[in-house]
C-alpha cells in the first residue's frame, strides 16, 4: 500500500474557503465599517513663482481640511462626513461613504511655508506655495589633501 503524503494545509489551498469565510454576514458588515484612509489625487505645478499642489477631495467641508508646511514637507489630513438623513433613503448600492483622507510629501522646491495660501472649490483643494529665492551657491574650493 503507497503511502500518501500529510499536508496539513491542503484544505487552504484547495477550494473557496477564503471565500466562504468573507462571505459570512458578520465578516462582511466588519469589513464595511473599518475606516479607510484614501490617498488624495495630487498635481504639482509652478506658476508666476509658486509652486501649487491641486488636490482632489470630493464631498469634504472646508472646516473639516488641515494643511500645514514645515521643513519643505506638504501634510495634509481631510474628513469627509455622511449625512445623517442619507441613511433613510432605500439604497440598492451604497459604495460613497465618508471617509479619512491623507498625504505627506517632500516639496520639489523650497517653499516660504507662513506664506502658504490655500482655497477649496469644487472638490478640489488648490494650494498655493510662494517659492523661496535660491541661496547663493559657496563657490568650490579646492582642497589639497596630505600624504
Amino acid at each position: 500500500m503507497p503511502l500518501i503524503p500529510w499536508r496539513p494545509f491542503w484544505d487552504l489551498v484547495e477550494g473557496d474557503w477564503l471565500d466562504e469565510w468573507l462571505e459570512r454576514p458578520r465578516w462582511r458588515q466588519w469589513l464595511e465599517e473599518v475606516p479607510v484612509v484614501r490617498t488624495p489625487k495630487i498635481d504639482i505645478y509652478e506658476d508666476n513663482g509658486n509652486l501649487v499642489a491641486e488636490v482632489e477631495l470630493p464631498k469634504v467641508d472646508p472646516e473639516n481640511i488641515n494643511v500645514e508646511v514645515k521643513d519643505n514637507v506638504l501634510r495634509l489630513e481631510a474628513k469627509s462626513e455622511e449625512k445623517k438623513e442619507e441613511k433613510k433613503k432605500g439604497y440598492y448600492r451604497k459604495e460613497i461613504s465618508s471617509g479619512y483622507f491623507k498625504r505627506v510629501l517632500s516639496l520639489p522646491v523650497e517653499v516660504i511655508g507662513d506664506k502658504t495660501e490655500a482655497e477649496y472649490r469644487d472638490g478640489i483643494l488648490k494650494i498655493t506655495m510662494p517659492k523661496a529665492k535660491p541661496q547663493k551657491e559657496s563657490k568650490g574650493v579646492k582642497i589639497k589633501v596630505k600624504k
